[in-house]
């Protein structure tokens, strides 16, 4: 299973997340600090990233962009979510692999998890 991370400032979705991804058998951090984003990839040993658009005033797009222009995180793969209507083309413009439109069930949340997974191990 991986080690995810997830950013959010919202704190109740990130526990929630955290407890539903770590049933599943990953092992999770939540973050509500997206500044330190690259920090807690490299700390953690993280293996995929669960990013929210909006944090705090910082926009997920603007640390996505980031992260996939660094060499040393780049190529960690980066989920994106977002209660914004029309924004995934926007994100994933910005490097993220996939997006999912807030709220979003349980199921397509691992679904897609295992997906980019499965893709990560296929391309390695």
């Amino acid at each position: 299973m991986a080690k995810i991370l997830i950013v959010d400032d919202d704190q109740t979705i990130g526990l929630m997340l955290k407890d539903i991804l770590e049933f599943s058998g990953h092992h999770v951090t939540v973050s509500q600090q997206p500044k330190k984003t690259k920090e807690n990839i490299k700390e953690n040993d993280i293996e995929l990233v669960l990013l929210d658009k909006l944090i705090s005033g910082v926009d997920g797009t603007d640390v996505c962009r980031k992260l996939k222009q660094d060499e040393e995180v780049a190529h960690i793969p980066v989920l994106m979510m977002s209660a914004l209507h029309n924004v995934d083309e926007i994100c994933k413009s910005a490097g993220a692999v996939d997006f999912l439109s807030k709220p979003f069930d349980m199921e397509t949340l691992i679904e897609k998890i295992d997906q980019i997974l499965e893709n990560e191990d296929n391309a390695s």
